[in-house]
């Protein structure tokens, strides 16, 4: 039962991740002016945030008792995989939005475009951390079902 709800939440983790930057934030930029497409989408990323932390902990949580109960390893993939997603949403978004503000506001010593850059960088990191656990939870969950 744990196996089938964590590949249920890394899928959903996945497709929202992949909703907000692929569907989400490109529609609302083509149809909203910029100004209130940047509120938007800065809403829509910290919602984004919030579930990525609450879904990388709980996967996390998911990961020790699993290997607590096979007698694994704690620190596997299944565990390092949403580690490194939680880190790329700290990191990404939690340390850089103050930066992006300031930014914005012609502080700081980084352009606003630059930091969108590494923002962007560390959630293309984070997608791909994100899709890896899904597939492998879902390969797993396969596996496991044959015996």
């Amino acid at each position: 039962m744990l196996i089938r709800f964590r590949t249920l939440l890394a899928a959903l983790w996945g497709g929202l991740l992949l909703s907000v930057a692929w569907v989400a934030a490109p529609s609302a930029f083509a149809v909203l002016e910029r100004a209130q497409a940047g509120l938007l989408v800065a809403r829509l990323f910290s919602l984004e945030a919030q579930l990525s932390l609450a879904a990388g902990l709980l996967l996390m949580l998911m990961a020790r008792r699993l290997a607590r109960e096979q007698g694994l390893p704690a620190l596997s993939s299944e565990f390092l995989l949403p580690a490194g997603a939680v880190f790329c949403t700290v990191a990404g978004y939690y340390a850089l939005q103050p930066m992006l503000a300031a930014a914005k506001s012609g502080q700081g010593p980084w352009s606003f475009g630059a930091l969108h850059g590494v923002s962007l960088a560390f959630y293309g990191v984070k997608l791909l951390l994100v899709l890896a656990l899904a597939w492998r939870s879902t390969a797993a969950k396969a596996s496991h079902s044959d015996h």
